[in-house]
């Protein structure tokens, strides 16, 4: 690999120590976003509160990665590389640290805020520095490894918290990453260096409540609607609306501030076809990946009567193939560019989501499982290609923004995709049952039902994929 010479950074060896330090803690920080799941129960046993509550645990971590994520833009271009990297593993060391400690639950649902707040920081940063170090002809490779990270920390997530949970409290899901992240925290105060050049900006104070009400009110809104209650739904559309007003004000502040360089997402990235085109299809691809990952262990255990145990191990082998072959998309991407990966991986991921719209009360759990896998393998061959060729087509001067703008694009369309396929889940279901089926029946028609609109949409990403072209960096 070769590192161009920044006149504010990094020597070739030390641009690449940054590069893998700093894959390293965005690993650590993203496998620490699923692990809490499994102990949901724990949580409500050993701290006396209600399942919906022990949820936001989750749901807490996820709003506080949609509201902090838009706000790196202006964060990577204000501050030094080594000041946002400590910044962010300070954070997320210090939220470990409590959540370890926590003696009650609001203890620990700080603490889960705090991890989030340095989890959002550590993609964004680590796309920007690649865009930054990496030359363009050897970009695919890396951000293949940005892909591992996004496919098998939260993909381990589960299974590492199941191990734990086996035999140690939930506590010691936070002793057992809280050494890494000091590692981590440790090996960057030691050996991160400044990248790139950064502005003396100020921050607009406006924009931070606009961000908060837009993103996290468009997460939580989806997420509400997709849980099926008649309170949640209320409360879901009310977040909804709010968040669609506050996303209108968010943007129309940007464009004013776009004019004095004073934005804190700046939203010219989209003046790039390719950017905006990758970021349509990535939103559909991932809505459709986090629906399928939030609907499969409700088929599975609803239906097939697996155990939660099996289920996971059902469901991780797709994570993991995804992890495995994205060093070589990157490499192909390399090569031959965008579209002979692109258009092959969505016609792949649409056909697994129309042959699991003939999942039955009779399917077998391998065949679950192997579809997953096709799912995953689909979206690996696009997303490392998508956010390549939409990163190479921005000048550096948008590098932080666009990496903020995927970032939170995919958190917002994780939220869609949950709510979408949990909804008409919940649709199909009841339109079942008051046919006259029983409630297995009528339950997996529900989840054939849900992935067929999935399906449809894939239809979106298919006809998208022609389109993509090879990224041409603005002079």
């Amino acid at each position: 690999m070769t590192l161009p010479s920044e006149a504010t950074g990094p020597s070739r060896t030390s641009g690449k120590a940054a590069i893998w330090l700093l894959l390293g803690a965005a690993f650590a920080t993203m496998l620490n976003e699923t692990v809490m799941g499994v102990a949901i129960p724990h949580l409500v046993t050993d701290l006396g509160v209600s399942l919906n509550l022990a949820q936001w645990t989750t749901t807490a971590f996820m709003l506080t990665m949609a509201v902090v994520i838009p706000t790196t833009g202006y964060l990577l271009q204000r501050f030094t590389t080594r000041q946002v990297f400590l910044a962010a593993m300070t954070a997320f060391s210090a939220g470990t640290l409590l959540g370890a400690l926590a003696p009650d639950f609001t203890v620990l649902l700080i603490a889960r805020v705090i991890q989030a707040s340095g989890t959002a920081i550590m993609m964004p940063l680590l796309m920007t520095t690649i865009m930054t170090l990496v030359p363009a002809h050897e970009r695919g490779r890396f951000m293949g490894r940005i892909t591992i990270v996004m496919a098998v920390a939260p993909a381990l997530g589960p299974t590492l918290s199941g191990f734990i949970l086996n035999s140690l409290s939930w506590q010691f899901l936070f002793w057992t990453i809280l050494p890494v992240a000091l590692l981590m925290l440790a090996a960057g105060a030691l050996l991160l260096r400044n990248i790139g050049a950064h502005s003396s900006a100020p921050l607009d104070l406006l924009s931070l409540p606009l961000t908060a009400v837009a993103f996290g009110g468009l997460v939580y809104g989806f997420s509400a609607l997709g849980a099926g209650t008649d309170t949640s739904r209320t409360a879901g559309s009310i977040a909804l609306a709010a968040g669609i007003v506050g996303l209108a004000l968010f943007i129309w502040r940007q464009l004013m501030l776009q004019r004095t360089e004073r934005a804190l997402l700046d939203l010219r990235v989209f003046r790039s076809r390719p950017f905006a085109l990758a970021v349509i299809l990535v939103m559909v691809m991932m809505a459709a990946m986090f629906g399928s990952i939030m609907l499969l262990p409700i088929y599975l255990q609803n239906v097939l009567r697996v155990d939660s145990v099996t289920t996971g191990l059902l469901l991780l082998p797709g994570g993991l193939v995804m992890g495995l072959i994205a060093p070589l998309v990157g490499r192909l991407f390399d090569r031959f560019g965008p579209r002979p990966l692109v258009i092959p991986g969505a016609m792949l991921a649409s056909s697994v989501l129309w042959a699991m719209t003939r999942l039955s009360e009779s399917t077998p759990p391998v065949l679950v499982m192997l579809g997953h896998v096709g799912l995953s393998v689909g979206v690996a061959f696009m997303m490392t290609p998508l956010m390549t060729s939409a990163l190479g087509s921005l000048g550096p001067k948008l590098y932080s923004h666009g990496s903020a703008t995927i970032g939170t694009v995919q958190q917002v369309a994780g939220a869609i995709g949950t709510a979408l396929f949990v909804t008409v889940l919940g649709i199909g279901t009841a339109r079942s049952m008051a046919s006259g089926a029983g409630q297995i029946p009528a339950e997996a028609y529900g989840v054939s039902f849900a992935f067929l609109v999935g399906a449809v949409i894939s239809l979106v990403a298919v006809v998208g994929s022609w389109f993509v072209r090879n990224p041409v960096t603005p002079g």
